[in-house]
């Protein structure tokens, strides 16, 4: 899905309907297939086209407030984003992304709000082959760097998806003795998410992280960017994911 929704995927769309054009050029279903190939990409990378889809993925969330959660003892779970690799001559690191850094910030916001008793900082590698650093521990570099006491985290690595991360997060929340959850990602994974960790048997409140791109001004909201194909990605990401998840067991809706 990732890559359907790409430059890459773009371009490999555009190419095989040239081909097909020029190996059929009084083809009708290929010209209809290069019509429908542009439209499609195009509305895909309409930031404005994605944002009003997700609504179906973010109806009934809405920013965090101290009083959605009544009660102690509270666990702060921020799940990851993903980091971008960046490479010198010798040395390399990988700083987070956009998404990631937003979920970042809104578990300092959270976190200076609540005051939890501990902060999870989830995942680990994106493959079982990766040799990268943990992204959990960019995030709990990052939010240590904003103040929040290392003592206070927890790192959690080793998942390579949702499903994983509550697998692996709810026994660590359990045997911290924790009476409430807070759960930390980007709007449109948060049904998901939230799916995913009932199906564990813990109930989590929503704390939805913005999207990094809706601050931009309004022309770049309505003309195709890559940012717009991006998000579009996301979406779409998540409305094949929870079927997915439901088919196999791993997300529950009550």
């Amino acid at each position: 899905m990732t890559f359907v929704f790409s430059v890459g995927g773009l371009v490999t769309a555009l190419l095989a309907a040239a081909v097909w054009c020029w190996v059929r050029p009084r083809s009708t279903a290929a010209r209809r297939f290069l019509l429908g190939a542009a439209v499609v990409y195009t509305l895909a990378s309409i930031y404005a086209v994605p944002v009003a889809i997700a609504r179906l993925l973010t109806a009934g969330y809405g920013r965090f407030d101290r009083n959605d959660l009544p009660g102690d003892r509270t666990a702060l779970i921020v799940l990851d984003s993903g980091t971008e690799l960046v490479q010198g001559w010798d040395e390399q690191f990988t700083p987070l992304n956009l998404s990631a850094a937003a979920r970042v910030l809104e578990a300092w916001r959270v976190f200076n709000r609540l005051s939890p008793a501990w902060i999870i900082s989830t995942h680990g590698v994106s493959s079982e082959h990766d040799a990268h650093q943990p992204r959990g521990v960019n995030m709990r570099d990052a939010l240590v760097q904003l103040g929040v006491p290392a003592t206070r985290i927890v790192v959690q690595t080793g998942g390579l998806n949702t499903h994983e991360e509550a697998v692996l997060v709810v026994p660590i929340v359990r045997a911290l003795h924790m009476e409430h959850v807070v759960l930390v990602t980007s709007g449109v994974h948060m049904r998901r998410s939230i799916g995913a960790f009932r199906a564990q048997g813990m109930l989590a409140i929503p704390a939805i992280a913005p999207d990094p791109r809706s601050g931009r001004d309004w022309p770049q909201w309505i003309r195709p960017t890559r940012e717009g194909l991006e998000y579009s990605s996301e979406v779409a990401h998540e409305l094949a994911g929870i079927p997915y998840y439901w088919v196999r067991g791993w997300w529950r809706s009550s």
